[in-house]
């Protein structure tokens, strides 16, 4: 076996917090530990699925052996790393998810899938108590390479045979940019970079553009931990309000269910009160929450399969719309509305963003802040409107937030939309506080209204369509949950 050490292991090794043993003390902590259990662990349900993507990997790169790595952990200062969370390519290759598992790779070969990771040691290993990278003391227990076997349905090997394994391989992929060690290697093992590289990432994102059957009930499942997150704020925005910093309590609120129903959140809430929802990405979510006031909360359940939800409710903190407030929010409704209407298998990507942002601009002409016909602002010269609406209406939703990034226009933007896709529809209106071209009535207001959609062969499904969206039903709803 290649006794390579990786830059993981000399990190552990070199860590200056790190304790010495005595010969005494080694010999009493591995003594007298119950053994590991022989009932195998659950197969993963995602296991059933995986052996159709390789077959349409190896399709795509015929002969070709492609190395998919998971990527290692990320530093967040000095010894101390982020939460790790596998890339997606892997997962999806995998069908692994959660934390599962840094430091591994997935080799699609023309025979075989093989799953390379590092096993638990024995217990009578140094690794056992010692490694703060891979010890049981320290991470917990880790699986066997039977059990990872018998949980994914791979072949499992230890990861410190890989380069040898890839040693004489003549035909080698890898996607780059996941883990820079793996990529270094394979790159030494066939003498440089291989411009293919860039097309198996490609690939590997324009595959997910539709989602088998277990990626759209995984999907469901992500909404609906998403809905009784949303419906938990709901119930606490009194408390939001009263306790100060309401911003944060609402995060703090999703992410306690986005914890308790899955893996986490699929991205950072935006928990937006008042001005702040008019800043499109606003996620220091340090406010506070006025009564009088709109609350623009954007946020997905990530499951432990790591598919996520993505979803947007614009709530009246005080449980009341204003007159204004919902003028904006029923432009933004019917505008969604008309978007979803367009999300048909054979419509363009592009149409549901054409037809919510129509209506988007025949209501900022009825109020009177455009500069010029609804027809002008739409054409290719206009644009007039993305002064107050200046993102897209959709995009693809899957193990990530923004899915299949790397896939071409051709095939993302410029593309039809087929049956098993999944994409969001969110428009809004964004009026600044400091916006004089904005009558006063309606300025510091900011509505976004945002929905997961399946496509099908017929009528769109509205995956988080259980979250109310008229503006007289989520009246009635926040009423409801408050008692």
């Amino acid at each position: 076996m290649n006794e390579h050490v990786t830059a993981a292991e000399a990190k552990d090794r070199t860590d200056n917090r790190k304790s010495l043993y005595s010969e005494a003390f080694k010999k009493f902590i591995v003594q007298d530990w119950a053994p590991y259990s022989s009932i195998p662990p659950v197969r993963l349900a995602s296991a059933d699925w995986t052996a159709a993507r390789h077959d349409r990997l190896r399709a795509a790169f015929p002969g070709a052996t492609l190395v998919i790595p998971a990527g290692p952990y990320k530093v967040r200062s000095n010894d101390c790393d982020y939460r790790f969370r596998p890339h997606s390519t892997f997962a999806w290759v995998t069908g692994l998810g959660e934390d599962r598992e840094p430091d591994a790779v997935a080799v699609v070969t023309p025979d075989a899938v093989i799953l390379y990771f590092r096993p638990r040691c024995a217990r009578t290993n140094e690794e056992f108590y010692a490694s703060s990278r891979y010890g049981e003391m320290w991470v917990g227990q880790r699986d066997s390479l039977n059990e990872m076997a018998a949980r994914t349905g791979l072949e499992c090997r230890d990861i410190r045979g890989l380069a040898d394994d890839l040693s004489g391989v003549k035909d080698v992929l890898v996607v780059r940019d996941s883990d820079p060690e793996v990529t270094a290697q394979v790159d030494e093992l066939r003498g440089g970079p291989d411009d293919r590289d860039s097309d198996l990432l490609r690939e590997l994102s324009e595959f997910r553009l539709v989602k088998d059957e277990f990626e759209v009930s995984e999907l469901r499942r992500a909404c609906e931990a998403t809905k009784v997150g949303f419906e938990a704020v709901a119930k606490e925005l009194p408390n939001a309000v009263r306790h100060g910093r309401g911003e944060r309590w609402v995060e703090g609120v999703f992410g306690l269910h986005a914890r308790h129903l899955g893996n986490a959140v699929g991205y950072d809430t935006i928990s937006a009160g008042g001005d702040h929802a008019n800043t499109l990405h606003w996620i220091r979510n340090d406010g506070d929450l006025a009564p009088d006031e709109l609350l623009l909360l954007d946020a997905g359940v990530e499951v432990d399969s790591l598919y996520t939800a993505d979803v947007t409710r614009t709530l009246p903190v005080g449980g009341r719309f204003t007159k204004a407030q919902r003028r904006v929010y029923e432009a933004v409704l019917a505008a969604q509305t008309a978007g979803i209407e367009a999300c048909r298998a054979g419509n363009g990507f592009l149409d549901p963003h054409k037809a919510a942002i129509r209506v988007i601009a025949e209501f900022l002409a009825d109020i009177g802040v455009l500069p010029c016909s609804v027809d002008e602002t739409l054409a290719e010269d206009g644009g007039y409107h993305r002064r107050w609406m200046v993102h897209g209406t959709s995009h693809h939703l899957g193990l990530d937030v923004h899915d299949c990034a790397h896939a071409r226009r051709e095939r993302y933007r410029d593309a039809e939309l087929l049956p098993g896709m999944v994409i969001t529809v969110e428009p809004g209106l964004y009026f600044k506080a400091t916006d004089l071209l904005v009558p006063e009535e309606f300025r510091g207001i900011g509505v976004r209204i945002e929905d997961d959609i399946l496509i099908t062969d017929g009528d769109p499904i509205n995956l988080s369509g259980q979250l109310p969206r008229k503006a007289d039903e989520v009246e009635r709803w926040m009423a409801a949950l408050q008692g």
